[in-house]
């Protein structure tokens, strides 16, 4: 028995005509997939006392996640893992990806690395980074004598 790869294509004249021009596109509304892999969509917020980043990690576990700070540089790497499932249809259709993923965020100086913390919850991964207190000159009075 054969399984068939489908890919449902868009009724939209506009959107036949960008995936003729551009070729098929794998993706899906929480993974870019490129040609380094999956990269997952973040958002990075700099507030008054910390920058926050949200990442975007549907489908993957806890576990599978590493957040790392070396070098002024915010590493997120991971993995989504592929559920087995045996198929008995003559029809398949998968659109959703599976597959490492590692992104790469450049940080403004002044992040208090001893202070950040991260949160999983609901397949969004939730990074704090505090700023570092900034240094202000202390006034010192002198006595004249």
């Amino acid at each position: 028995m054969a399984l068939t790869l489908w890919r449902p294509r868009s009724l939209s004249p506009f959107n036949r005509e960008v995936d003729r021009l551009f070729g098929s596109v794998f993706d899906s509304p929480f993974f870019e997939f490129q040609k380094s892999g999956l990269v997952p969509a973040l958002d990075f917020v700099e507030g008054e006392d910390a920058y926050s980043v949200k990442v975007e990690l549907p489908g993957v576990l806890e576990k599978d996640i590493s957040v790392t700070l070396a070098d002024g540089n915010l590493e997120i790497k991971g993995e989504k893992k592929e559920e087995k499932e045996e198929e008995t249809e003559l029809c398949y259709c998968s659109e959703r990806s599976y597959g490492s993923f590692s992104r790469v965020v450049e940080l403004p100086s002044g992040v208090d690395g001893e202070k950040v913390t991260a949160s999983f919850k609901n397949g969004i991964l939730e990074i704090s980074l505090p700023k570092q207190e900034e240094v202000k000159p202390k006034e010192v009075k002198i006595k004249v004598k």
